[in-house]
Parts: structure tokens; C-alpha cells; sequence
């Protein structure tokens, strides 16, 4: 059987404005906790939302890294709008090199036009977007593995460019993926997809159309990792877990989900996905600074799900 795998996704946008003096030592606190256990760390990637405190994801995560050796770090993951992508490989390969080989190169198309516009970032159709994710992808590829890249594009270019060290070995790419277009780039170059937030039957109809992507692209499914991010609740009562989860958390339909209640319901909920090939779950702390919800998932949930 296989083992199924947890990340921990760190906290990192609409942040508690009062809790900035004891955030990091908060973060290291649970990093700590789930070294050991789960195997990874993850963080999101936005400017903002309103006046919310927002952390910028690859300095956040990359300050992590360092502090936590016996982790990987991934993005769940980057905005491809808002780095050059010649320069998004480079950061990808320094940081590959300086972890040791812990890095996981999460990406998507991005998707709040709030932060595009006040960035000061064109935020083109959907389409367009798709399209420009697949160049930045081929660039990526390129620069970590070819001497020299030359890339001419609708919209990104590069000119022999030099990407040294090389990234040794090549971290994972993992794309978000949800729609068709989007699917078939993640058949077409990933080596992992994942899903947000999304409930089993809303899965099953992505499943479906990955699987068609993959026989388009002549890519063997199997091949592909299946990963499930999302937000986590995990108590000893449900009353006390959706008294956490309050509004938050408060989908529970195919386009809108995540893991609510005690650590036996959690497991409850995970089979589906796990039946489905997903093996890796990026997971939140509902209710951080309190780790509650990641002690009973190392506990219980993470024994239970490799029993």
C-alpha cells in the first residue's frame, strides 16, 4: 500500500495583526511539532487581500527552509504573473542548491485580480494566463536542464541564458490545477497536481478529465502524483472542531471543502480522496497559534490513513 504523506501548510496571508510579535516564534513552534512526522512545508503565494497582513511567499518560505532543515518546502503555490520566469528558475535553482535538494516548485495562473491591479501587474484573460504559465513552464524546464536556454514566446523570452548550479536533483514541479486547459499542462509537464478545497465528487469529475488529459499527452496517470490541499480542523469533539471552523470553514459542497472534525471523521473524510489516488495532503492548522489540530493529526489521523 502506499503511505500516505502530509504537508503542512503555514500560515501566510489575512493575518492576525495582533499576534506579529509572537508569529514567528508561533510558526516555529508548530514547524517543530510536525518535523518528524509530516514532510513537508508549504506556503501559499499572494500580495494581498485588502489591508490584511500578507507574507510574500518565496522570501517566507526560503527563511523557513533554513531554519528547518529536515523539512521540504514547497508553494502552494506561486503566481507565475508575478516573476520573470527566467528569474523564477533561477530563484527555484538557488534555493534547490542552498536546501540540499528540499525544494518543491509549486505553480499556477494566478487568479485575484485585486492584487494584479494593485501591484501594478496586467491581469490578462484566463486564457491568456494559461498560456503564459506554459511558457514560463517550458523556460523553467530549459534553464534547469539545457547549458544555455533560448526561449521565444508570445510573451516571455530568453536569449542563451545560464542557469548555474543547476538544480541537483530537479525539484518536483507541482501544478494547481482545476479546469481543462489547466489539466492538460499538468498532464503534459508536471510530476504532481494538485487540488484546493475541493470535495470528493468535484474530484471525481477533475480526476476524470485528468485522466483524459494524461491519454491525450501519451502520459501513463500513474505517473502523475495526486496531491489535496486545503484547510484543516481536527478536534476531540465536533462540536469543538466547527466552533473553530466558524464561518471559515463552512463549505462542505464539491467546489468548497476541507477536513472538519475529530481525528476518526477526518480519517473518514480522507478515504474517498486516498481511494482516488491521492496520496499527499497539504494541510492548514485551523485555530493556529493553538496546535491542536496538528498534534491529533500526527497522533491519530496520520497512523490511522497508514494502518
Amino acid at each position: 500500500m502506499t503511505r500516505i504523506q502530509f504537508g503542512f501548510c503555514m500560515p501566510a496571508d489575512k493575518l492576525d495583526k495582533q499576534r506579529r510579535a509572537t508569529f514567528s516564534e508561533d510558526l516555529n513552534r508548530a514547524l517543530d511539532l510536525v518535523t518528524g512526522h509530516f514532510d513537508s512545508a508549504w506556503i501559499i503565494d499572494h500580495l494581498q487581500f485588502g489591508d490584511a497582513d500578507q507574507l510574500e511567499g518565496f522570501t517566507a518560505l526560503s527563511y523557513m527552509a533554513a531554519l528547518h532543515p529536515q523539512l521540504k518546502f514547497g508553494h502552494t503555490v506561486l503566481c507565475q504573473s508575478f516573476r520573470n520566469p527566467a528569474l523564477l528558475a533561477k530563484m527555484g535553482a538557488t534555493l534547490q542548491f542552498l536546501s540540499g535538494g528540499r525544494y518543491i516548485l509549486g505553480l499556477g495562473a494566478g487568479w485575484n485580480e485585486e492584487e494584479y491591479r494593485a501591484y501594478g501587474y496586467d491581469f490578462p484573460p484566463a486564457r491568456v494566463r494559461v498560456k503564459q504559465l506554459e511558457e514560463t513552464l517550458q523556460i523553467v524546464k530549459a534553464l534547469w536542464t539545457q547549458k544555455t536556454a533560448t526561449f521565444a514566446g508570445e510573451y516571455y523570452r530568453v536569449t542563451e541564458a545560464y542557469c548555474e548550479p543547476k538544480p541537483d536533483p530537479i525539484p518536483p514541479l507541482m501544478l494547481g490545477a482545476f479546469k481543462p486547459k489547466m489539466l492538460r499542462l499538468t498532464a503534459k509537464y508536471a510530476d504532481w497536481w494538485n487540488v484546493s478545497s475541493t470535495g470528493i465528487e468535484g474530484y471525481r469529475r477533475m480526476a476524470e478529465e485528468c485522466e483524459r488529459a494524461c491519454a491525450e499527452v501519451g502520459r501513463d496517470r500513474a505517473t502523475l502524483r495526486r496531491t489535496w490541499g486545503g484547510g484543516c480542523i481536527c478536534a476531540s469533539t465536533q462540536a469543538e472542531a466547527a466552533a473553530i471552523a466558524g464561518d471559515l470553514y463552512a463549505g462542505n459542497d464539491s467546489d468548497n471543502f476541507d477536513f472538519v472534525g475529530t481525528p476518526q471523521q477526518i480519517v473518514e473524510q480522507m478515504r474517498p480522496f486516498i481511494a482516488m489516488g491521492v496520496d499527499y495532503f497539504i494541510l492548514d492548522c485551523g485555530g493556529f497559534p493553538k496546535l491542536t489540530t496538528l498534534e491529533l493529526l500526527i497522533n491519530e489521523v496520520l497512523p490511522a490513513v497508514n494502518d
